[in-house]
């Protein structure tokens, strides 16, 4: 990923250890943002990093519209997309070295990730009974986690886990985003970058606007720009963020 390599504004400059450090306290964190701000990559380090599980809510709901434009359902039709919602069976991993997802049994991991996918989410994921069906997965999966979870997307700290114990908003520059989701397209899913920033863009109103749990930063959210930031320091920032919390949150325990 092309990461820019400018000094880091917050002067963080310590690269992550590939041995685990321990958070002292099982936490929640929610990270939000759009497309293009390091979401994934960062999570799935910081979740690592400090022995955590993680989420990547997005590919649940490329999942679910991955299951629609296979079996045959208008993806511009909120009412068929709505009836079908409840069909799919979506499992998701929660191992940060090699999450999974598997939709009906099968391994959706690489398909999910498809131009005609991209192009079809927003629709899908702004139908309310999709949002409600996929929020109680992600719910549940939260609660379900035994040392705590990173849990990423573009609603997570406003709906889903509104008690998050830390919340994050990742931003960046247009052209930033762009260079940096062009490094993750292959062959013929690859755009020129005036097009990625477009899509991008376009995608971002879509997610913004829609009525149902719009992406949003929190009002206690913790905001972190990574148009200057490499990916080590971005992931500093936020292990750092969690230890502190879970270190509050382990002696608010202990009293």
């Amino acid at each position: 990923m092309p990461w820019t390599a400018a000094p880091c504004t917050r002067k963080v400059f310590v690269t992550v250890e590939t041995a685990a450090r321990t958070a002292p306290a099982a936490v929640i964190v929610a990270i939000d943002g759009p497309a293009g701000t390091g979401k994934s990559s960062t999570s799935r380090a910081v979740a690592a990093t400090l022995g955590l599980g993680y989420l990547d809510t997005g590919a649940q709901y490329r999942a679910i519209t991955w299951w629609m434009l296979t079996n045959g359902i208008d993806v511009d039709d909120a009412v068929a997309v709505a009836d079908a919602s409840a069909k799919p069976v979506i499992v998701s991993g929660t191992d940060p070295a090699a999450p999974t997802i598997t939709v009906d049994g099968l391994d959706a991991a690489g398909p999910i990730r498809s131009q005609e996918v991209t192009a079809a989410v927003s629709a899908v994921s702004a139908v309310p009974e999709v949002r409600a069906r996929i929020t109680d997965l992600q719910r549940s999966i939260a609660a379900a986690a035994p040392h705590g979870i990173v849990v990423e997307g573009r609603d997570i700290g406003i709906t889903v886990l509104p008690d998050a114990d830390l919340k994050v908003f990742l931003t960046a520059s247009p052209e930033a985003r762009a260079a940096r989701r062009n490094g993750e397209l292959k062959g013929k899913d690859a755009l020129d970058l005036a097009a990625t920033r477009e899509a991008l863009i376009k995608r971002d109103a879509a997610d913004s606007s829609r009525k149902t749990s719009p992406l949003a930063k929190a009002d206690d959210a913790v905001e972190v720009d990574t148009t200057d930031l490499t990916l080590d320091q971005v992931i500093e920032c936020v292990v750092t963020l969690v230890e502190g919390v879970s270190a509050e949150k382990a002696g608010r325990v202990a009293r």
